[in-house]
């Protein structure tokens, strides 16, 4: 990834007086977690695949089990605070000057990271989760007066125990302060191949109604969260839908190829729905374009023609749910100065506009005509797109890239241009503001 935003900068960037540094958290390595257990239980044959699935997949196991999962969040918010203070060391103008820091992470390297700047513990939703039941206890089921109220003085003791525990826990926190989980605001957290909804949905995160990032990750925490995912990655999954609903009916925003002439900037990029499945456009194309329901207000379609869908990869998902885990977050230090120029026209690859509308059409979700309610025109938007999907190429087998496309996002030059368009965003914007003054 350094190596593709460097050529990607120079082409692209390189008037601009700030510069982007990759800083590489390996932190997985330090970890003992259970030794050699895991090695020493693990048959010889077909040891290859094994030691790919030991390394990989078993950090989800290791994640969700109550024994190891804090050493993993400890690890990786250990590393991210010491690649920071000694960045920082070497780069004292990087904080004066306003210097701002943005998170890459990978696949289950999402959730933890997710689960650092938020602070989210399952401990805490277990305790929940008691309540609750004892709550419903009482409630509903029959029981004696004597027991009824054995089980209330119980209740009232539990919770006077909490009472007690919570000022017990602001006296101690006003008298020593905590410090941050992290050094540093977060200003975008970039997440790639990322199952990171699926555990938001699994903890019991339902779609809201105010279209704000705050309904699953707080502006205060992190300014801007961005979820990039190939449509053929088995381990990736949509975020925008947990937000609005709706937004399950509606194309994520296409990354565009990095030799893209005059690319159409990301925020000018309208919603539009993502085609209808074979069953729904039985009807005439007129009259299912012109009777088109509001995506606020219809229901979520059963099944659309999303590249392919995901079901239907087969076993091809299981060797691409095998890569899991690997790379897990990347981490960028980027310093934004006043003084820069207008980036470069892009040049014109071999694929061309007239390439780029080709290949978009393999991913069937080109927005429908003006006239029509293709275009998305809700009483509720997002504040901000969250969800980014790459173009899937000409030629690329769909089996296979299920298999490759969860690993492939570190070298990818699309991926490397639209993470420097966003680093860059605010050099971008003040410059264009200066120049328009000057004229």
């Amino acid at each position: 990834m350094r190596d593709t935003a460097r050529k990607v900068e120079e082409k692209y960037f390189s008037n601009l007086a700030t510069h982007v540094e990759f800083l590489p958290v390996e932190w997985r390595s330090k970890l003992t977690l259970d030794g050699d257990t895991v090695d020493s239980i693990t048959p010889d044959k077909v040891r290859g695949l094994r030691d790919m699935l030991n390394s990989s997949a078993m950090d989800i196991m290791y994640y969700t089990s109550p024994l190891y999962r804090d050493e993993l969040v400890k690890g990786l918010q250990q590393e991210l605070n010491r690649l920071y203070s000694l960045f920082c060391s070497r780069n004292p103008e990087f904080e004066e000057k306003g210097g701002k820091v943005s998170i890459v992470s990978h696949s289950l390297g999402c959730v933890i990271t997710y689960d650092i700047m938020t602070g989210w513990n399952p401990v805490r939703l277990y305790e929940q989760l008691l309540q609750k039941e004892e709550e419903e206890e009482l409630e509903e089921r029959w029981m004696s007066y004597e027991e009824q109220r054995l089980l209330e003085e119980l209740y009232i003791t539990k919770q006077r125990l909490r009472e007690i525990e919570e000022r017990l826990h602001e006296l101690k926190a006003s008298t020593i302060s905590k410090p941050p989980v992290l050094k540093f605001k977060v200003e975008n957290f970039f997440c790639m191949g990322s199952p990171l909804a699926v555990f938001l949905a699994l903890r019991g995160i339902r779609p809201g109604t105010s279209g704000s990032q705050d309904h699953i990750l707080p502006r205060t925490i992190c300014n801007r969260l961005l979820n990039i995912f190939h449509p053929t990655d088995p381990v990736a999954y949509r975020l925008e839908p947990l937000i609005l609903k709706h937004y399950s009916n509606i194309s994520p925003v296409q990354i565009h190829w990095y030799n893209t002439a005059n690319p159409l900037p990301y925020e000018h990029m309208k919603p539009s729905f993502l085609n209808p499945s074979k069953e729904a456009t039985s009807a005439p194309d007129t009259e299912s374009a012109s009777a088109a329901p509001s995506p606020t207000t219809s229901p979520v379609m059963v099944r659309r023609h999303y590249g392919e869908s995901i079901t239907n990869i087969g076993k091809a998902s299981i060797l691409g749910a095998a890569s899991i885990g690997k790379g897990l977050g990347g981490m960028l230090f980027s310093r934004f100065g006043r003084s820069s120029a207008t980036p470069q026209t892009m040049e014109t690859g071999k694929d061309g506009p007239e390439g780029d509308e080709k290949k978009a059409t393999t991913v069937g979700t080109p927005p429908l005509p003006h006239s029509s309610s293709g275009f998305l025109e809700p009483t509720v938007e997002l504040e901000h797109r969250i969800d980014f999907e790459l173009r899937e190429g000409l030629v690329e087998s769909r089996y296979w890239s299920a298999v490759t496309s969860h690993t492939a996002y570190w070298s990818s030059l699309d991926i490397a241009l639209f993470l420097l368009t966003f680093m860059y965003k605010q050099d971008q914007e003040e410059t264009d503001k200066s120049n328009l003054d000057t004229l």
